[in-house]
């Protein structure tokens, strides 16, 4: 099973998140440093820290080395950076490697660990991607309780495609003609030729 079907799309979404918030340093507990080192400090230090941070971030970003290799330097942003922000970023994009490796039961991990800390317009990714793993693995009630808890309408088609994936899977045949034919009603259709392909192969199984 394909897990990230539309892969090119949610890594940009990544980098679109990454450069609107990244440059930034997110966490309530780096405010009070004006107050120790006086506002002038505390800017040097705030520069310092993001510049630091998205160079780091930017290498497992870009990265195209062996899993052992980017779990490496995902380890070590960890171990640099401890702000959530950041790391449920970087656990976004060790999942992928992760599932690229055959490690399906650390992509599930790592996902799971993102969902909550993520901004809402990424944290369907990482729910989408976390649905995929479940299918892929054949925990398919886990997979339907992720799928459930994604609502943001610019990922409905994709979720009830998955939706239809999951049932068909689970041989629940009219439930997966629904759920597929609610993901083209949805603009499906435009965005993915191969869900009426999905569709019509059900209506040739009965």
């Amino acid at each position: 099973m394909e897990i990230y079907s539309t892969e090119e799309q949610q890594v940009e979404a990544i980098k679109t998140f990454w450069k609107e918030y990244g440059m930034s340093i997110i966490g309530g507990a780096v405010l009070g440093l004006g107050g120790l080192f006086g506002w002038n400090a505390y800017q040097d230090h705030q520069e310092t820290q993001r510049e630091s941070a998205s160079t780091d971030f930017a290498k497992i970003v870009e990265s195209s080395a062996s899993a052992d290799e980017v779990r490496a330097a995902a380890d070590a942003f960890r171990a640099e950076h401890g702000n959530a922000g950041y790391l449920a970023l970087t656990d976004l994009l060790e999942a992928r490697t992760a599932v690229e490796s055959g490690d399906l039961a650390r992509a599930e991990s790592l996902l799971s660990g993102a969902i909550g800390q993520l901004d809402s317009s990424v944290a369907p990714l990482a729910q989408l991607r976390l649905a995929r793993v479940q299918i892929a693995q054949d925990n398919l009630a886990a997979a339907e309780a992720t799928l459930a808890t994604i609502s943001n309408e610019a990922f409905v088609v994709q979720r009830d495609e998955l939706k239809g994936d999951l049932f068909k899977q689970k041989g629940e045949l009219q439930a997966a003609r629904e759920a597929y034919q609610s993901a083209l009603d949805a603009g499906g259709a435009l965005t993915n030729p191969g869900l009426q392909m999905k569709l019509d192969d059900l209506a040739q199984a009965g």
